[in-house]
């Protein structure tokens, strides 16, 4: 796990609200022997030393309108000598949908063709029917199918913010989908996410439920590469089945996982955080 005499003496959790995930991934670095906490982005930037780790998790707002405040903390941070894992350019490329959209298609990685609406730029005329969704979103909010351009309109107007509105491609939906979660460019877990019936999306929050799902090579080797693409350290990848493969949906900065995802799932990711920490400070040193 890199130089021995290179050690992490602190590992932060940095993020505004406790989670299932987050109390997971604390009891993890306890198991690990690595003094693990949670701090906000303002109490990491008061008590972190240049020899602690900082991993990132702010989450898209609520109100589906931006990245959680914290951002200029974690480069205050970064500037200050402590290592940030899910650097703030990251979390950018994880949570704002236009920005993934690009860094996935400029790096060959098969994704829906996207389209911004917003206001002074012509107006996309996608191939119907298309889903529209919040640039910012999370947990299935606003995402819409659209069979219509009335449909578009309508649901233009009830999404539009000051970001603009994406307009996806629809992947016919085939009723699951796959998250796989990658830590250190490994991937360490992965679930079938299954929609609810009646319901086009995956998302447990819009009452599906997620199982054990031992992905594929293909799936795993996709998730590697655009975790990679992304420059994130640990990441939730959502991959579409197709009738040829996969397609990749979108990235979570802030991904939530539970202990079915992987054997250990939690201690496996933290061991690849704290490799991938341990590498950058010998390369650093």
């Amino acid at each position: 796990m890199g130089s021995s005499h290179l050690r992490v003496v602190r590992l932060a959790i940095v993020a505004h609200r406790s989670s299932q995930t987050n109390d997971a991934l604390l009891a993890a670095g306890d198991a690990l022997g690595i003094h693990t906490v949670q701090l906000t982005p303002r109490e990491a930037l008061h008590s972190l030393r240049p020899a602690d780790v900082a991993l990132a998790r702010l989450d898209v707002r609520k109100t589906c309108d931006g990245i959680e405040d914290g951002m200029r903390e974690l480069e205050k941070l970064a500037a200050a000598g402590v290592l940030v894992l899910n650097p703030p350019a990251a979390l950018a490329a994880t949570h704002d949908k236009l920005l993934t959209s690009r860094t996935l298609r400029r790096a060959g990685l098969p994704h829906p063709h996207t389209w911004l609406i917003a206001d002074g730029l012509p107006a996309p005329v996608p191939e119907l029917p298309v889903v529209l969704k919040p640039r910012h979103g999370s947990w299935g909010r606003g995402v819409t199918l659209c069979r219509t351009h009335d449909d578009v309109a309508d649901a233009a107007q009830a999404l539009y913010s000051e970001h603009g509105v994406l307009a996806q491609e629809l992947v016919p939906p085939l009723g699951w989908d796959a998250r796989l979660v990658v830590a250190g460019g490994r991937v360490v877990g992965s679930a079938r996410r299954i929609a609810a019936e009646g319901e086009w999306r995956t998302n447990v929050s819009l009452g599906g439920h997620s199982v054990h799902f031992a992905a594929p090579p293909l799936a795993r080797t996709l998730a590697i590469l655009a975790a990679d693409a992304v420059h994130a350290d640990l990441v939730g990848v959502d991959l579409l089945p197709t009738a040829n493969g996969w397609v990749i949906a979108e990235l979570n900065g802030a991904v939530d996982f539970r202990p079915w995802y992987g054997e250990d799932v939690f201690v496996a990711a933290l061991s690849e955080l704290l490799r991938v920490a341990r590498d950058r400070r010998a390369a650093a040193a």
